[in-house]
């Protein structure tokens, strides 16, 4: 086995990284983990002199290849601390998870101004993707940064802000990975608060006749519905600055642990083993939900235990489409007989302005569809993706989808202001690879638009 050294580290050649789904396998010629950005900028050097591509990776949490490589692939897992507090804005190391970053906002007492369901990312990953929660009064993630410091392909250490290089901020905010290495990030936060979550099943077509007011009299509302069922389950959350009597742990564990996990996880691989059974086990599911209620600070009240494993497609589409898109994507399943275990999930967000984000000018309907791991998902990711682009889909960066440069760029109206500057930052296709070369044209492409 050859290894080679790289920014004061070893790993062998024949590394091999995989995403947290296992769908997606990674052989890169090394893993580079670095504590700081010193090394990350000999890590960039490096592979440039060797002529070789770089790609940061995060928790892995993205469902497409993304991430990638057979050149270096830089694991920012150990840059994971918060650096300052300054009043509400706190700048942190890129490789943080934030499940991580929550406790220590908390100590300063602050909080994100919202954020998803899944904590694992690193805020890198999740700013390069547009990771989102759900509220028609937040932005996604990538909304409230304030500044970055990237590594860009020669080398050189760029710092960004709202003031000095608002146009560069806009494009590295959700960038692919595509412009460098992110090292440092200054996000905007917010004073603690508390959420009171409730959960409650209610009939689909009440949910859809209400969505509109759904919507915009809550904090924070979703829902779920799985295929063949009636049923929703909507998810409420009410932000306030009250103390909380904390939901009992044991509580929220028997709910989420048991039923959301190990009773989810065994109706699936009933599923998987007997397709023919899947609408059965998806009436079985929907008759089992009850309401539910949790009452904590926000950071534990956002994210769920997410430990049955899956792989997800999701677009974003403006919000006045949100029925009829996902009234189309339940016939679809029916009519063609689909085996779907899990559930459409489906959010809001406002409108942000970074030149890639999936929310960019527009009020935004995320629709997400799920497949259960071992389970044939490209037959209905392709149909959930064509009734998607009818209604000017556009595909979430970290997840699985078809669409090429030439499909996205017209949904996009500053592509080409991205596009100027990746030529700028990344002239050579250091951070490159073959997702970003089909999702964002190669360089030659660009260069030569």
């Amino acid at each position: 086995m050859t290894a080679i050294r790289t920014a004061g580290r070893t790993a062998a050649r024949t590394a091999t990284w995989t995403n947290w789904a296992g769908d997606r396998t990674s052989h890169p010629t090394s893993v580079v983990r670095p504590r700081d950005e010193e090394e990350v900028v000999r890590a960039v050097r490096t592979a440039t002199e060797r002529g070789l591509t770089a790609r940061a990776v995060g928790s892995g949490h993205s469902f497409s290849d993304l991430v990638c490589t057979d050149g270096v692939m830089i694991d920012l897992s150990r840059m994971n601390r918060v650096l300052s507090v300054d009043a509400h804005h706190v700048t942190l190391q890129a490789g943080i998870t934030l499940r991580e970053l929550g406790p220590r906002n908390a100590e300063h007492g602050l909080s994100l101004e919202n954020q998803g369901d899944i904590d694992a990312q690193t805020m890198a990953g999740a700013l390069a993707t547009a990771t989102h929660g759900t509220g028609r009064a937040f932005g996604n993630l990538s909304s409230r940064v304030v500044g970055m410091r990237l590594v860009t392909a020669d080398g050189t250490v760029r710092q960004l802000d709202r003031t000095t290089t608002p146009e560069l901020l806009r494009a590295a905010r959700v960038s692919l990975g595509a412009l460098g290495i992110v090292t440092e990030v200054t996000v905007s936060c917010v004073p603690a608060f508390a959420l009171r979550r409730v959960d409650r099943p209610r009939p689909l077509d009440d949910v859809l006749a209400e969505l509109d007011q759904l919507v915009d009299t809550h904090d924070h509302f979703e829902f779920f519905i799985w295929p063949y069922t009636r049923t929703a389950m909507t998810r409420t959350s009410t932000r306030t600055d009250e103390a909380q009597i904390p939901t009992p742990h044991w509580r929220r564990r028997l709910r989420e642990e048991f039923a959301e996990n190990t009773v989810l996880g065994a109706l699936c691989r009933v599923g998987r083993r007997f397709p023919s059974l899947v609408p059965t086990v998806n009436a079985t599911i929907a008759r089992s939900m009850s309401e539910s209620r949790v009452e904590d600070v926000a950071h534990r009240v956002y994210a769920t235990a997410r430990k049955v494993k899956f792989t997800e497609s999701e677009y974003a589409i403006p919000r006045r489409h949100c029925a009829d898109a996902l009234t189309a994507c339940l016939d679809l399943v029916e009519r063609q007989h689909l085996p779907i275990l899990f559930p459409f999930e489906v959010r809001f967000t406002a409108p942000d302005d970074a030149y890639l984000s999936t929310a960019e000018g527009r009020e935004t309907c995320y629709l997400a569809a799920h497949q259960y791991r071992g389970m044939d998902a490209d037959p209905f990711f392709r149909a959930f993706e064509d009734v998607m682009v009818t209604y000017g889909g556009r595909p979430h960066w970290g997840k699985r989808h078809t669409r090429t440069a030439s499909d996205l760029r017209p949904l996009y109206p500053h592509w080409d202001d991205f596009a100027e500057r990746r030529t700028e930052l990344d002239p050579t296709g250091t951070f490159a690879n073959a997702h970003t070369r089909r999702v964002l044209g190669t360089h030659d492409e660009v260069v030569t638009r």
